[in-house]
C-alpha cells in the first residue's frame, strides 16, 4: 500500500470510533464481540460484525503506515544478554540495539550458549539485515556465532563499548511518555489528528 490516508467515506460512525475499535481489536487479545461490549460500555452501540469489517478494511493499512514510520536500523549493532527470573526460573533476555538506541529485537531463552546466540543472530538477520559492525561483551558464544553467521561483519568484543546495549532498558522508565508518543502517531495514521475536538 502507498501512503494514501484511509478512506472513511460512507461510514456513519466518526473516525475516532472506527480507529479506536480497530486499535482495541489488534492491540489486545479481544474478540469482535468483546470490542462491541467495550464500546457499548462507553455509550457507543456498534455490532461485532461492523467491527470485523472495519478491521478487515483498515487493519492492514494502519499496520503498513506504522511500519513505514519505524526507523531503519543503523549499521552498528550492540548485543547483550541479561539474567531474568520468570516464574522463579532463571532465563536470559537477549537484546540488540543499534547505535541510535533503537531496539532491533529481544528474545528470551533458557540458555546462554552458542546455540542460543546463533538463534538470536539468525533472528536478527531476518528482521534487520546485516550490519557493518557488531559490538558485544566478551561472552565466547558471540565470537563463535559471529564466525559462522556473519564472518564478513566487523566484530568488536569490549565490555565498555557495549554500553548502548547495557542501558537499552532505560526507555522503560519513561513508559508513559513513550505511550503518549505512540498514541499521537496512531492518531496521525488513522487521520484522527487534526479533527476538531468534540465536546
Amino acid at each position: 500500500m502507498g501512503s494514501v490516508s484511509p478512506s472513511y467515506r460512507g461510514h456513519r460512525y466518526p473516525v475516532e470510533v472506527i480507529s479506536h475499535c480497530v486499535w482495541l481489536y489488534f492491540r489486545f487479545p479481544l474478540s469482535f464481540r468483546e470490542v462491541e461490549e467495550l464500546m457499548l460500555q462507553r455509550g457507543v452501540s456498534v455490532s461485532h460484525e461492523t467491527v470485523r469489517r472495519w478491521c478487515l478494511k483498515s487493519g492492514q493499512a494502519y499496520a503498513n503506515a506504522l511500519r513505514r514510520r519505524q526507523p531503519r536500523p543503523g549499521d552498528t549493532w550492540h548485543l547483550d544478554e541479561v539474567f531474568i527470573k520468570i516464574n522463579g526460573e532463571q532465563k536470559y533476555l537477549w537484546r540488540a540495539v543499534d547505535q541510535d538506541g533503537n531496539v532491533l529485537d529481544i528474545l528470551v531463552q533458557n540458555r546462554r550458549d552458542t546455540a542460543a546466540a546463533r538463534r538470536f543472530f539468525r533472528r536478527l538477520m531476518t528482521t534487520g539485515g546485516v550490519p557493518r559492525v557488531v559490538v558485544t561483551d566478551k561472552l565466547r558464544a558471540y565470537g563463535v556465532t559471529h564466525r559462522h553467521e556473519m564472518p564478513s561483519v566487523e566484530h568488536c568484543l569490549h565490555k565498555g563499548l557495549n554500553n548502548r546495549a547495557e542501558v537499552s532498558h532505560q526507555p522503560t522508565r519513561h513508559y508513559r511518555a513513550e505511550m503518549i508518543i505512540r498514541f499521537a502517531i496512531w492518531d496521525q495514521i488513522t487521520c484522527v489528528a487534526g479533527l476538531p475536538a468534540t465536546a
